[in-house]
């Protein structure tokens, strides 16, 4: 049984920075590629970044490239998502999946329960 848990989220103010975490047990974490995602409210999923199993290559959406870094630590079976220069239109709650990888929510397996972000003007 797979299981991972974000944390991290909170709210802050435009141009505020956070680091969201997503700890994974249950799973030869390194084996998988993790993806972060979002969902607004009243909006579909959608994908945000996402790390290979080595870290050595990494993606993400044209709305947060250059503001958001995703990164991992194999040894602490963590995923982390720092992100800088926030905007309100990154409020959502936000989900970190263990799958094969890509921009495609089908794509992974596992999920987490979310943890919400807020951004105020």
């Amino acid at each position: 049984q797979v299981q991972l848990v974000e944390s991290g989220g909170g709210l802050v103010q435009s141009g505020d920075s956070l680091r969201l975490s997503c700890a994974a047990s249950g799973t030869i974490f390194s084996t998988y590629a993790i993806g972060w995602f979002r969902q607004a409210s009243g909006k579909d999923r959608e994908f945000v970044a996402a790390i290979r199993r080595s870290g050595g290559s990494t993606s993400y959406a044209d709305s947060v490239k250059g503001r958001f870094t995703i990164s991992r630590d194999n040894v602490k079976n963590t995923v982390y998502l720092q992100m800088n220069s926030l905007k309100p239109e990154d409020t959502a709650v936000y989900y970190c999946a263990v799958g094969v990888g890509g921009t495609s929510s089908r794509l992974y397996d596992y999920w987490g329960q979310g943890t919400q972000v807020t951004v105020s003007s």
